[in-house]
């Protein structure tokens, strides 16, 4: 009876995991990925709720890395559209591993900000990249990217000894003057890697793939069933 509910337990735990997401976004570069690219998508929220045409989108080039530093060159757009009638990309962010000691950009987003945070409950991120110069992440600039624009420049992400592999992580975009959507006028956006050109390692910490841990809940729960049939029978047999 134990061995039936321990094995109950598991399947119902594996059905749960359904929902999980395959890996977390993340992509690993190196000196030998100089000239690959990749590009993430963005959705939009505020305190929690997400709100539908709020989107933007981004790609990174990885064009050289030398001694302690890595430079990207890097295109923001502003793709919002219906019911959003108007809003304007301020900022974009993310997390390195190392952590990194100093940045530096040109461009659209000519200002960076280290270990700062980032609004709408996202918390410290490790850099963020600027339409103006003030002193955090949430903006408050009137420049960035309105409805349609697009944006570019580059950066350089410097650390304390040179770094043989380093990792980007939990991309984020700043919306601000947005209208068309009540009682909203902020929000931000998380990413997600949509395309890479060949090199680099994407993915992150991977789980168990959802259909995978289905036909696992599935099978232990069959299992967990021919058990106590079993164990049925013997006592009717008894």
């Amino acid at each position: 009876m134990n061995a039936l509910k321990l094995l109950t337990g598991i399947a119902a735990s594996a059905s749960l995991a359904f929902a999980g997401p395959a890996f977390a976004d993340s992509i690993t570069l190196g000196s030998t990925d100089i000239g690959k690219s990749f590009s993430l998508n963005y959705d939009g929220f505020s305190d929690g709720t997400a709100i539908t045409g709020l989107t933007g989108s981004t790609t990174f080039t990885l064009t050289g890395v030398s001694g302690n530093d890595y430079t990207f060159d890097y295109s923001v757009a502003n793709t919002s559209s219906a019911p959003v009638t108007d809003s304007r990309i301020s900022s974009f962010a993310f997390n390195t591993d190392p952590t990194i000691s100093s940045a530096t950009s040109t461009g659209a987003f000519a200002y960076t900000t280290l270990s700062s945070t980032y609004p709408n409950g996202i918390g410290t991120v490790d850099v963020c990249f600027k339409d103006a110069s003030t002193g955090s992440c949430a903006g408050g600039g009137s420049g960035g990217l309105t409805l349609g624009q697009s944006g570019t420049g580059a950066f350089t992400l410097s650390f304390s000894s040179p770094v043989s592999a380093l990792t980007l992580s939990d991309f984020y975009v700043r919306y601000q003057s947005i209208s068309g959507v009540p009682n909203i006028t902020s929000a931000s956006g998380e990413g997600t890697i949509s395309s890479t050109s060949t090199g680099g390692s994407t993915g992150g910490t991977p789980v168990p793939e959802p259909g995978m841990l289905g036909l696992l809940g599935a099978g232990l729960i069959g299992l967990a069933l021919a058990r106590r049939r079993t164990s049925t029978a013997r006592a009717f047999a008894a």
